[in-house]
């Protein structure tokens, strides 16, 4: 499968495709030409790692994970840890934005009580 055929076939740009083959996500063949060619299992892969990126996971980690994933798109148990760390890491970060907002909103308020109204 050439490059522009696998971009069609699953929605994804060319640019991105070539990034992520850079990144060693996707893997292609060269044709004596230089012309990057693909398996015909590609199309799945490149769902696989859309789905990973939506997730929030970064490219180094979906490198990783990518050989425990299963053809129906869910991680084996031999990278449950690393999921369950990056989980425990945007809890973490869903945390301190809440007092990031929380703080914020009382400073809203504050200001808002001090000033006349408007109208």
């Amino acid at each position: 499968m050439k490059i522009g055929e696998l971009a069609a076939a699953t929605g994804t740009s060319v640019r991105l495709l070539r990034y992520y083959e850079e990144q060693g996500l996707l893997e292609a063949y060269r044709l004596d030409s230089g012309h990057r060619r693909y398996d015909d299992n590609a199309p799945a892969v490149v769902r696989r790692i859309r789905a990973l990126l939506d997730a929030g996971l970064p490219t180094r980690v979906i490198r990783d994970l990518l050989p425990c994933v299963r053809q129906d798109g869910t991680v084996a148990g031999c990278k449950l840890e690393t999921l369950q760390e990056h989980l425990q890491g945007l809890d973490e970060r869903i945390g301190a934005l809440s007092e990031t907002r929380t703080s914020l909103a009382g400073l809203i308020s504050a200001a808002q009580a001090r000033e006349p109204a408007l109208g």
